[in-house]
């Protein structure tokens, strides 16, 4: 996975610099979105592996309708080096790059049953308190987590999870 990273981060810093030079940070941000969930589908994924795929046939397939030239050349690139699979890693990228220049916080909230809202709407504005910044929070459900949640904001993760306690007080005592 890392290597993904690595491999998309020059593709994710080009296409925000063209989106920010054509100020079209939200379009280009919508169709690598588009483009990304098209190539994560499996189908996709071992079909954008295929040798045999033209690049006008990747283009076809991965480009949102109504999107603008520079997108669509962007696609060509990735066509012609064969990174078309890495499109998942660009918008994730992509998508942190934008929020640091908005001056967002992109966090993610995982608790081990569905937050109602007045609940989100705490956290959210506690994050904004702590960050200083505008949140946008992403919420998953997992549970195996037990009771509790965890919160991860970029380097600040919160583990307040019934699992992550139980886990620390497994190693205290082994300790």
């Amino acid at each position: 996975m890392s290597q993904f990273i690595t491999l998309a981060r020059p593709y994710a810093r080009a296409a925000f610099g063209a989106a920010q030079d054509a100020q079209q940070l939200p379009a280009w941000s919508q169709a690598l979105g588009f483009s990304a969930q098209i190539a994560s589908e499996p189908q996709v994924a071992a079909l954008l592996l295929n040798p045999q795929l033209t690049r006008e046939q990747a283009l076809m397939l991965l480009s949102p309708q109504g999107v603008d030239e520079a997108f669509t050349r962007f696609l060509g690139v990735l066509a012609d080096a064969r990174r078309l699979p890495l499109l998942p890693e660009i918008a994730a990228l992509y998508e942190q790059l934008r929020a640091e220049a908005e001056r967002i916080v992109l966090a993610k909230v995982t608790s081990a049953s569905e937050l109602p809202p007045g609940e989100l709407d705490v956290i959210k504005a506690a994050l904004a308190k702590r960050f200083g910044r505008q949140v946008d929070v992403t919420t998953e459900v997992d549970a195996s987590l037990i009771g509790g949640a965890i919160i991860d904001a970029g380097d600040v993760v919160i583990d307040g999870s019934l699992k992550g306690k139980l886990a620390r007080l497994q190693t205290a005592l082994a300790g």
